[in-house]
């Protein structure tokens, strides 16, 4: 018999450990959201230190009604990442120890009164992912101090998309005063009109190219998104097209010239290259060229500029 009470000891006290009811045993803050689905990293504060967004709206009730507006309301229902990731909190930290100071500030994450690392810093907690925000850390709007914050507002955004403090362009005249008059220009990109954004062509949040300027699908100039027919692929290609861009002839923005070029003449532009000294590896001009006649361009004749199929000096 004593056999068989040892044999069978341990084999019952398992069978009882798995078919007690859960309350039998104490559940951790930790062990709780695990159940939900919810994660609490090590560290972190505790759930109990989290309140919720309808608390903060018993004081904010101003700034809470602008937010359920936005899309950040969204993370009020998604438990996934816990407390730390819903409603004001998310953004703001726990609440329990402002609310439990009569609104202490310092109990909390003010954005304006922080620097503009941290402010970013925070953000990218949920933005640093996609396309649009690759290249944040070299971004040259954060190199120059400038915040999420200041282009974007959680609260009292003016725009549906973006939460942008401003519509475009003028948000971006804010700083970029010398491209506004630029637009302004007889021939200019139609961003004043509205049929062009900033945005379509720089990504504010940094790019790999200089002056946060994007590329197309095949990782070339961006402006050939919108003028795929200078594209190509041409068999004789014009060179500065693929080693300065676009920006070798075309003033980007707005010029006094047609085709918005640099320069008003023509032969002048093409001169800057097509010299006979040695510092250029571009051709220089035939004797028989006649450039003293004002209005003879040399794309009267060079009509493929851009590139061409069938001849080498563009003529066809």
């Amino acid at each position: 018999m004593k056999l068989f009470k040892r044999t069978w000891t341990l084999p019952v006290a398992a069978l009882l450990v798995l078919i007690a009811p859960p309350k039998v045993f104490s559940r951790t803050p930790w062990d709780q959201a695990a159940s939900k689905g919810q994660v609490v990293e090590a560290g972190s504060a505790k759930n109990s230190d989290y309140l919720g967004a309808e608390v903060c709206k018993t004081c904010h009730e101003e700034i809470y009604n602008g937010w359920e507006k936005t899309p950040h309301w969204k993370t009020t229902l998604d438990t996934k990442g816990g407390p730390s990731h819903q409603g004001c909190e998310g953004c703001h930290g726990p609440g329990a120890a402002h609310v439990a100071g009569g609104g202490d500030k310092t109990k909390i994450f003010i954005f304006t009164d922080h620097s503009t690392k941290e402010i970013n810093d925070r953000c990218l907690t949920c933005h640093a992912s996609g396309t649009e925000h690759m290249n944040a850390v070299d971004s040259l709007h954060r190199q120059n101090d400038v915040s999420c914050i200041s282009c974007h507002s959680p609260h009292h955004a003016q725009t549906k998309e973006f939460l942008l403090v401003k519509a475009q362009p003028e948000l971006c005249y804010t700083c970029h005063l010398q491209q506004k008059p630029q637009f302004n220009m007889p021939f200019h990109h139609r961003v004043n009109e509205g049929l062009v954004q900033c945005s379509d062509c720089h990504n504010p949040h940094g790019t790999a190219a200089p002056k946060q300027v994007r590329t197309s699908a095949s990782q070339d100039a961006v402006c050939f998104k919108c003028h795929v027919d200078k594209h190509g692929p041409f068999v004789f290609e014009h060179a500065p097209i693929k080693t300065e861009g676009c920006s070798s002839c075309h003033v980007t923005h707005g010029s006094p010239n047609p085709h918005m070029l640099k320069f008003s003449n023509v032969n002048m532009l093409c001169l800057q290259c097509h010299t006979m000294s040695t510092f250029s590896s571009a051709p220089g001009t035939p004797s028989f060229h006649n450039q003293a006649t004002q209005f003879q361009a040399c794309t009267l004749c060079h009509v493929q500029i851009h590139g061409s199929n069938f001849d080498a000096t563009f003529f066809k």
